[in-house]
């Protein structure tokens, strides 16, 4: 399993970064990528501190783990900055957190953050035909999601990023350990979403290739 979602205690979450990639260890990942909340007022705090303890377990454990962050219920036209400040802190991977039907995002959050080219827009909802288009233009990758609530638009998002060729990946948005999962169970939830059972290997290789580039910007 490569998750490229997850979350601390640096935010929601409940486990502090080494239990929450132990955790992932035992349940047989080979990259994860922990991903707090963020907006301008603890980008400089999270992602320094997350990134030290990815350094120290990426040298102890068999699983490479990355520093990232997703940029939440932030002001649209603030995307461009803080993606920017996001990698400039040592960010591998930046999420957007995109326009779930759960929750009250700011309406233009998938447009603008498509267009800051983050590298993953996670569950973005009703996202439309255009904002798919231009994610693949930008090699934005829109997330099918495995967390309850943000899943219910994961059909509509398999079957929009197929007709516009956007590249998919599914992570679990994990807040606790229950949430983690193997990759036979991802493979489950994407055949869920309805994408054929043959489309399942290329969401895998996106995500080993996102995490790709998240280590060479890491220059590990």
């Amino acid at each position: 399993m490569i998750d490229l979602h997850t979350h601390s205690l640096f935010s929601d979450g409940v486990l502090v970064p080494s239990e929450l990639v132990r955790r992932a260890v035992m349940k047989g990942y080979e990259i994860i990528a922990i991903t707090d909340h963020a907006d301008s007022s603890n980008l400089d705090f999270i992602i320094p501190r997350v990134s030290a303890a990815c350094r120290e377990l990426n040298r102890r454990w068999n699983i490479k783990a990355l520093p990232g962050i997703e940029l939440t219920h932030i002001p649209p036209d603030m995307f461009g900055e803080l993606t920017a400040k996001a990698r400039s802190f040592g960010a591998a991977i930046v999420v957007a957190h995109g326009e779930t039907l759960v929750e009250p995002v700011p309406p233009g959050t998938n447009r603008a953050a498509i267009e800051a080219r983050v590298d993953i827009l996670a569950h973005p909802g009703m996202i439309t035909r255009d904002e798919a288009d231009l994610a693949a233009k930008n090699g934005v990758h829109l997330e099918i999601s495995a967390r309850k609530g943000h899943s219910l638009s994961n059909g509509h998002v398999a079957r929009i990023a197929a007709e516009c060729g956007a590249k998919l990946v599914i992570d679990t948005d994990a807040h606790e350990p229950g949430d983690l999962i193997s990759d036979e169970f991802a493979e489950s939830i994407l055949l869920g979403a309805g994408i054929g059972k043959g489309d399942i290997p290329a969401i895998f290789r996106n995500a080993r290739e996102l995490a790709g580039r998240g280590i060479a910007a890491l220059g590990s």
